[in-house]
């Protein structure tokens, strides 16, 4: 049986100290660990929204600050790729050392630019990731990866967000693991229309649910 939520956790990811939230449920057989996009952190309300929606179905989450606060001042870190990839790697490996986490399947959630780190994250981690889901994402940045990637893929984008959605299809052709691309009629980009937000939280449910309660 899994230790209750710990709250706030500090991650060390060689000379600098990551701070994130972790929320495990009594009796979780899996966790999600969420990367974010450019400029956004672990105080994201609407990956803070699907966390608790994720919470609610019994699985874990990890939200953490993939740069700190001196890091995020310097713009082009936010579009590092190869050093966003790195920190959730390193987050990765730190939650699987941990005693309450170390027997939980593990996914990703990405958004925006995090996408693009967690489809690589998932590349060079092999079967260790057993799910991966894009909110709006850029997983044509991790373009070179996405042949390697072995999680089942959920890919959702917005209706009305045309150019992501090009962008999305163009990755979701060079993805060979199980997929699906999802477009949530009438959403823009941050999914602020009414009711947006709750499709992609129970669309994410059901993927985690799927491959990291079942698969």
């Amino acid at each position: 049986m899994v230790n209750k939520a710990r709250g706030s956790v500090h991650i060390p990811v060689n000379s600098v100290v990551l701070e994130g939230d972790l929320d495990i449920p009594e009796g979780a057989q899996a966790v999600v660990i969420f990367a974010h996009g450019s400029g956004s952190s672990r105080l994201s309300s609407r990956n803070r929204f699907v966390a608790r929606v994720l919470n609610d179905e019994g699985i874990g989450t990890l939200l953490f600050d993939l740069l700190t606060r001196e890091e995020d001042t310097v713009y082009e870190n936010r579009f590092d790729i190869d050093l966003l990839t790195d920190r959730l790697k390193e987050a990765t490996i730190w939650l699987k050392a941990q005693p309450e986490t170390s027997n939980l399947r593990i996914g990703f959630f990405g958004a925006s630019t995090g996408a693009a780190a967690a489809l690589r994250a998932a590349a060079d981690l092999g079967d260790e990731i057993k799910s991966v889901v894009s909110r709006g994402g850029r997983p044509d940045m991790a373009e070179k990866a996405l042949g390697q990637v072995q999680a089942p893929t959920l890919l959702i984008v917005g209706g009305y967000d045309d150019v992501v959605i090009e962008l999305n299809e163009q990755a979701y052709r060079l993805i060979k693991a199980e997929k699906e691309l999802k477009i949530v009629p009438g959403a823009t980009h941050l999914f602020e229309e009414p009711g947006a937000l709750e499709e992609v939280a129970r669309a994410a449910a059901e993927w985690f649910k799927r491959h990291l309660l079942t698969g």
